[in-house]
């Protein structure tokens, strides 16, 4: 049996599993447990049963220590701790696995911190994107990813002053068809009984949230038919902004006229911050490995000055701001030497290659020590969240013009956020997290 929880639940035909941790007193507590039949049928999820409806006649389930020694009996305890230990390397508050083990789906919800999410008067506690896996990618990286964005989650949302908790959702399965409403009811079911409100993030597509909307669940946002549209305009709004205020730390000026950018990846985020720079006269280089993409960016902006490069020389540019917006651990002790940017801020999650605030904060350092500003980008860009937060609260009546706002509230944060940090001697990247765990994991006043 190769290493992973889902193998074990599939073995001993069971489809819940819960990990809980405590960091104030590093408790672990184990669930496990049979709690619905095969027959359920999960396009009925809302009409014919809800989600604290008892699905199985056997529902059956075991305690912490009866479910180590499941994991024993299967050779799984090795494993099995080495989940546990990423928990409490990252204070996270507990991983939630759902098993379909018909359709093969294999549902995750990397919860780190409900504690912004207490009393909020809403459903979800939480708040944070679900993206897809293959199944063939080990489950290990796909819980390391997980918990890496859920952690991060929770300092965003802290950072976008909403209230709620951070989480994020990976589903290892096949492709979604938008007319497989069973499918669809099961992930209903899931992120309702997850108690998080979430929007299509990598590998899903937006229209996801119009069909489960539609026909499941109001815990997602981010579809196209819904009131506000796709969340990287929000999101590219925040980083543009916070690029303007670290230029304003850096040259005593906030103006980006004449100033070099560099864009990696012109998907959702990278095309419209792009044109963000381009609209204030900067001097554009981009790079994306879809070509498609570049192509339609140059031909909306056929008279602009725009420089393409490879994809795997972007990062190396001599540019005032180097702009990241495609995939995450970019920056690592590999290559940080090689930099020439004056100003790291871009839209991607989780840019330093790391698994811990300690290892963020280590490669921060390098960043420093180069002369190069960089803040962790949770810090700045919330606006998709804040996007997501205004249409989960206002349904039909939520407006581009209050996300856009409270954007604009949110990002002017970075400049004091940079000074403070130069002043005190750190890093911005620890001075965010200083100011953040302060609440999350500390003293709440």
């Amino acid at each position: 049996m190769k290493k992973s929880l889902f193998e074990v639940l599939d073995s001993e035909n069971l489809n819940r599993l819960k990990i809980s941790y405590n960091f104030k007193t590093d408790n672990v507590i184990l669930y496990v447990a049979k709690e619905w039949d095969k027959e359920v049928d999960w396009s009925k999820y809302n009409t014919d049963f809800y989600s604290s409806s008892i699905l199985s006649s056997q529902h059956i389930s075991f305690n912490d220590a009866e479910t180590r020694a499941i994991f024993v009996k299967h050779n799984q305890e090795n494993y099995l701790n080495q989940v546990i230990e990423l928990l409490r390397k990252g204070k996270h508050q507990y991983i939630d696995c759902y098993y379909n083990k018909e359709k093969n789906i294999r549902f995750i919800n990397n919860a780190h911190s409900e504690v912004l999410g207490l009393n909020n008067r809403n459903q979800a506690i939480s708040a944070g994107g679900i993206r897809r896996h293959l199944p063939e990618e080990d489950e290990i990286d796909v819980i390391i990813d997980g918990l890496n964005l859920g952690r991060g989650m929770s300092f965003k949302n802290y950072a976008a002053r909403i209230s709620c908790g951070g989480n994020k959702i990976t589903v290892i399965m096949q492709p979604l068809e938008l007319d497989d409403l069973a499918t669809i009811g099961f992930l209903s079911y899931c992120i309702d009984r997850s108690r998080c409100f979430t929007g299509p993030d990598m590998n899903f597509p937006p229209e996801l949230a119009d069909v489960m909307k539609k026909h499941f669940s109001v815990n997602i946002t981010g579809g196209p038919e819904g009131p506000l549209g796709a969340t990287g305009i929000p999101t590219a709004y925040g980083v543009y902004l916070a690029a303007k205020e670290a230029t304003r730390f850096k040259f005593n000026n906030s103006s980006l006229k004449g100033k070099s950018v560099a864009v990696q990846g012109l998907g959702v985020v990278g095309f419209v911050l792009a044109e963000h720079y381009l609209r204030e006269g900067a001097k554009l280089i981009v790079a994306d490995t879809n070509k498609d993409f570049i192509d339609k960016f140059l031909k909306k902006h056929p008279k602009a000055d725009i420089k393409v490069v490879d994809t795997d020389k972007i990062l190396y540019e001599d540019v005032d701001i180097l702009s990241p917006c495609a995939i995450g651990g970019v920056f690592s002790h590999n290559n940080i030497h090689k930099l020439k940017a004056s100003i790291i801020i871009g839209g991607a999650n989780n840019q330093l290659k790391a698994s811990s605030k300690e290892e963020e904060i280590e490669l921060a350092n390098l960043l420093k020590e180069k002369g190069i500003i960089f803040q962790v980008a949770w810090w700045h860009n919330g606006g998709g969240v804040l996007c997501g937060y205004e249409e989960y609260t206002q349904q039909n009546n939520a407006k581009m013009d209050n996300v856009l706002k409270k954007t604009t509230q949110t990002c002017k944060f970075t400049y004091q956020n940079i000074k403070n940090a130069y002043d005190l001697g750190i890093t911005p990247t620890e001075n965010a997290y200083i100011q953040v765990e302060n609440h999350i994991y500390g003293d709440k006043k």
